[in-house]
């Protein structure tokens, strides 16, 4: 069955502007790239979805945070000196974090923001009425934001709307979020910190050498949702040994007692080795490997699965990347293929052994609540 992906043109108008490492120009390189490689026949459909009103983000954010995110991103005079005395400049630190500082562009940043939650919007309801197994969301992923701050490059969460949207509107009770961005996920983990019907699993670098600076292993959620938020931080430079070490000893275990109903799995290609903002060390066929322990976890829930994925700071690698993941998560016979030599520390990951330590001592934070552990 062909997989649905969710794009249109107008999402390279997520765009921070220049000197900013989140430009719009990932949204040009990937959709040429990809059909460049694979043709679309029966392999996969580019559909395109409607930006979302209010009413939907209501669903995630606060409604002043709304308003002063439209505001701020549409009507702000982009480019110039801004005079932080005003009052409206001042919700700036109420609202949006210094990395979310727009530093030129056309004004429809938000717009595009809204376009990527209804992404997610529609990916829920392609899947759920069975019109197609999987749904990839290009561009998804904004994981950081939270429901009245936006950071870490992101404005609306549209992961954390998927989850709740599917809770809503189609009942589901188990939802499986597989966090595979090397940053964590720290809007995600806030929204579903004491819900039981989302189980979290994050996968990042240590918390202690990276933004955000949060996802220990001790922080397992609270009230009804303690034990459901898993976090695993890995070592820097982990490659794919620690990886694949990980799904196996514990994604995939805690997948199949929770036994979800639909799995939302997003991330891009920053763990790659190559990438300015991070230091781990996947390279491209890791990331295919991701894809493939995904889409047979998805086996138990009839092969349900949202993907999402926008990050990745090396434009060289990132069309790779991207597509080993897809490719992994569709079974597509796309060979992957490196595009920077792998350097000499990397030909064997180097932090194997410190991710086994790391494995150890989440499971037994985890143990307590998961027989499989």
């Amino acid at each position: 069955m062909a997989i649905a992906i969710l794009y249109r043109e107008e999402l390279k108008e997520y765009d921070f502007g220049l000197g900013h490492p989140f430009r719009g120009g990932r949204y040009d390189i990937f959709p040429p790239f990809l059909r460049k490689n694979l043709s679309e026949d029966d392999n996969y459909r580019i559909i395109k979805a409607e930006p979302v009103g209010d009413e939907d983000l209501l669903r995630i954010c606060q409604k002043d945070y709304i308003n002063f995110t439209r505001k701020y991103y549409r009507t702000a005079n982009l480019g110039v000196d801004w005079d932080y005395s005003s009052s409206f400049y001042k919700n700036i630190r109420k609202h949006q974090s210094l990395d979310n500082r727009a530093n030129s562009g056309s004004g429809k940043l938000e717009e595009a923001a809204r376009l990527i939650v209804g992404q997610g919007k529609l990916a829920a309801d392609l899947v759920c009425s069975g019109k197609f197994e999987k749904a990839v969301s290009i561009g998804g992923g904004m994981h950081h934001a939270r429901k009245n701050y936006g950071e870490g490059f992101c404005l609306y969460n549209d992961i954390a709307f998927i989850a709740k949207y599917l809770i809503e509107n189609y009942g589901l009770e188990r939802i499986l979020i597989l966090d595979t961005d090397a940053h964590a996920g720290n809007g995600t983990s806030e929204y579903f910190d004491a819900d039981s019907k989302v189980l979290f699993i994050d996968m990042h670098q240590d918390p202690r050498t990276v933004y955000p600076g949060t996802g220990f292993a001790q922080d397992m959620g609270s009230g009804e949702g303690t034990g459901f938020t898993i976090n695993i931080p890995l070592p820097t430079d982990a490659g794919y040994d620690s990886y694949q070490l990980v799904f196996e000893q514990i994604i995939e275990p805690l997948a199949e007692e929770f036994k979800p109903q639909l799995i939302i799995r997003y991330g891009g290609s920053d763990p790659h080795f190559g990438d300015p903002l991070t230091s781990l060390g996947l390279p491209v066929r890791g990331f295919r490997m991701i894809g493939e322990k995904v889409r047979k976890m998805a086996e138990s829930c009839q092969g349900k699965l949202i993907d999402a994925i926008g990050s990745g700071y090396n434009q060289d690698v990132l069309p790779y990347a991207w597509l080993a993941l897809i490719s992994g998560l569709a079974d597509f016979p796309v060979k992957p293929i490196e595009p920077v030599s792998i350097p000499q520390r990397f030909q064997e990951d180097p932090s194997l052994e410190e991710t086994k330590k790391v494995v150890i001592q989440v499971k037994n934070y985890a143990k307590h609540y998961w027989q499989y552990l």
